[in-house]
């Protein structure tokens, strides 16, 4: 069964022959190379390029270990290109197996008939070396695990079954495809310790895996809250009776954020408007691995709900931050203080910005008003939204705050600019 990925096959299609080297970068096993060689190729298929004017290499398969050389690569590759004046196509999986990948790479987009197309490893090849490595010449295009319309395209049942199968199973394509919920969290076991860890223990040379896994576990007990390395040392000291410097656990963070496991949130003064340093707040890529970790625990559906809608807001190119709004008030004496309220959101692409809070539900006036209250203090003209748990008829609160339901959200590609 096919899972299309049209999102981010059209951002392929859209950077053709820009000059630059398209980077597709992700968690592993979230379909890169398959977004590659099997969707991007069959467009370029239909769009009759030539199949000679098509080159692929996967660097992991064994039969092409000699063109890790990339003296050996480079001349090979020469000779397939073709001087015709028609676009030849490289097509490269797991790039950062080949020596001097950057160099190569820099020498290919030299030449004008010549479009490059790689995948990397999220452990070697990261968003940050596209920018730094290729001096302005890379591209990245973040691939992320389905998102829930994507999901359900191929799921059989209702939305809220599909839902809450996909708050407990994630987004990652080989898992939605098991047929079965034993043969799922058996893959996501495999790949959380035999993938994706495995992965940061033998490329970052982890001598204490117990104190690492644990540090994985506190922070999916507690997905959405603010915290720092700090704070999360003191939890080890406290909690679990274990020293774990600060120091360490800013790198193991870093380990985690490098393999897209974990993303990281920053704070953001709305009135203000400047960032706040620590503390933090951290989201999973893909709740499955989140869940697996905890062995299918703490299934809280309001964090849960949380974390998914800050994944939807990400997949479709929102920069997101997490608000903060301080505001003057008395106390009981008379007195003025200055208290700080938080918004789950702050989305913004190109001169679009939107306020989300979420909300699992909103039983009554009271709720709603708590749920309401940071969102009213924010005196600019950017839409205020509620996204609430529960099937809801879009509708406005007489303060202008937009309340929809999670399925209007996230089944909508345009949702948000359409209400």
């Amino acid at each position: 069964m096919e899972i299309k990925r049209d999102y981010y096959l059209n951002k392929l299609i859209e950077l053709q022959g820009d000059g630059l080297i398209k980077v597709i970068t992700g968690m592993r096993r979230c379909g890169k190379s398959y977004l590659l060689f099997t969707q991007f190729r069959k467009y370029l298929a239909d769009h009759k390029v030539r199949r000679d004017h098509v080159f692929e290499m996967a660097f992991d398969d064994v039969e092409n270990a000699k063109y890790r050389n990339p003296d050996v690569f480079y001349l090979y590759l020469k000779e397939k290109i073709k001087n015709d004046g028609k676009m030849f196509y490289i097509l490269l999986d797991e790039i950062q197996l080949l020596d001097r990948f950057v160099e190569v790479l820099n020498s290919l987009i030299r030449k004008p008939n010549v479009d490059v197309f790689v995948t990397g490893s999220n452990a070697h090849l990261l968003s940050k070396d596209v920018i730094t490595e290729f001096r302005g010449r890379g591209e990245e295009i973040h691939l992320n695990p389905l998102n829930f319309s994507e999901f359900m395209s191929v799921y059989k049942g209702s939305k809220f079954d599909g839902w809450t199968e996909y708050m407990m199973y994630g987004g990652l394509p080989p898992v939605v495809l098991k047929n079965s919920y034993e043969r799922k969290a058996e893959l996501l076991k495999s790949l959380l310790m035999e993938t994706y860890l495995k992965d940061i223990i033998q490329r970052n040379k982890i001598r204490h895996q117990p104190e690492m896994e644990e540090l994985l576990d506190v922070l999916a007990s507690n997905i959405g809250s603010l915290t720092n390395p700090l704070k999360l040392s003191d939890t080890f000291k406290g909690k679990k009776k274990v020293t774990v410097s600060a120091m360490t656990i800013r790198k193991y963070l870093e380990f985690f954020e490098d393999s897209f496991i974990i993303e990281r949130v920053k704070r953001y003064d709305i009135k203000g408007r400047k960032y706040i340093n620590a503390p933090y707040k951290y989201y999973f890529s893909d709740m499955g691995i989140r869940n697996i970790q905890l062995n299918f625990r703490q299934q809280e559906e309001t964090h849960i709900m949380e974390n998914v809608l800050y994944n939807e807001l990400v997949s479709r190119d929102y920069g997101v931050d997490v608000g903060t709004v301080v505001y003057s008030t008395k106390d009981k004496s008379g007195k003025i203080v200055r208290k700080q309220l938080e918004v789950d959101f702050v989305c913004n692409k190109g001169s679009r910005r939107y306020y989300i809070q979420s909300a699992f539900a909103l039983p009554d006036e009271g709720k709603r008003k708590q749920e309401e209250a940071s969102l009213v203090r924010i005196n600019d003209s950017f839409k205020k939204i509620i996204i609430v748990g529960n099937p809801v008829i879009p509708y406005y609160t007489n303060e202008g705050v937009l309340v929809m339901s999670i399925y209007d959200f996230l089944l909508d590609q345009n949702s948000l600019e359409k209400l």
